[in-house]
């Protein structure tokens, strides 16, 4: 999430990490409420998100009684909205950073209540090599969202390539850069079409499940990637508050944090996503 807020796909455009796409399917959200009864139906995005609750799907949830729809979702707004409102039972999308943030500006109460991966952040370029090789007066686009945009310029600094001033925090953008020897100039998009800029600037800050959808591998092709140790910013199946202790919820999390999609994650992805528990 990015990962989470303004985002667009291919197909929509929305507003906030990404562009709302609305739910698939109709008045099928009556099952998802908060409620007990009928499948547990969880909003999300489609790499890898969505790719890990169908292994679970048609691999583990049969095994723990749990009857489980998974909707995909091409924006990092809806999947909250319809959490809110009910519509689903859960999503499956986001890190810490940006669903505080998320909260804070929509007056909703969505809480985690299990972390499964790590999607990181990466710098990549047709242009360069290795970051040295960016010029002076290089473009650099990066996610218009509050928290992956801070967290972008994060990476930036870390390998030397701007300075942010002091106190620089989870919502930073380009207007709190201290210091910026090359002279770097950057281009704001929504999340999902950074890497459709990419023949078009210098690099791009991708988020990692927008780079498995384009085809890079974080691993191989990014020239500089956001550490796994410490990072806050782990991708959680959340929930409306209240509904953390559902027993469709809690099998969820159980099999979300199982050995088996432990294995999934590192055989399917190499690298590109890392398992967070």
């Amino acid at each position: 999430m990015r990962n989470t807020t303004k985002i667009t796909t291919t197909v929509l455009a929305v507003g906030a990490l990404t562009l709302g796409l609305s739910a698939c399917g109709g008045d099928s959200g009556s099952d998802a409420k908060s409620g007990s009864d009928g499948p547990l139906v969880v909003a999300a995005s489609p790499v890898p998100h969505a790719e890990i609750l169908g292994y679970v799907k048609d691999n583990l949830a049969e095994k723990e009684d749990l009857d489980l729809e998974v909707r995909e979702f091409a924006d990092y707004v809806t999947p909250n909205t319809a959490t809110q409102s009910g519509e689903v039972g859960a999503n499956f999308f986001q890190h810490k950073p940006y669903l505080d943030d998320f909260n804070k500006k929509n007056d909703t109460t969505i809480v985690p209540v299990g972390t499964v991966h790590l999607e990181p952040l990466g710098l990549y370029s047709k242009k360069a090599d290795k970051i040295t090789d960016l010029k002076s007066g290089a473009t650099i686009a990066l996610p218009n969202d509050t928290t992956n945009e801070a967290r972008a310029l994060k990476l930036l600094e870390a390998n030397g390539l701007i300075e942010l001033k002091p106190g620089a925090g989870n919502e930073a953008t380009p207007k709190d850069i201290a210091s910026n020897p090359k002279k770097i100039q950057f281009k704001e998009l929504e999340a999902a079409q950074v890497p459709r800029a990419l023949d078009d600037v210098d690099a791009a800050v991708i988020n990692g499940n927008y780079a498995v959808e384009a085809k890079l591998s974080p691993k191989k092709d990014s020239l500089v990637l956001e550490s796994a140790q410490n990072n806050p910013y782990g991708n959680f199946l959340a929930v409306k508050e209240g509904n953390e202790k559902d027993p469709r919820v809690v099998k969820l999390v159980k099999l979300l944090n199982s050995p088996e999609v432990k294995k999934f994650i590192e055989d399917r992805y190499d690298g590109s996503v890392i398992p967070a528990f």
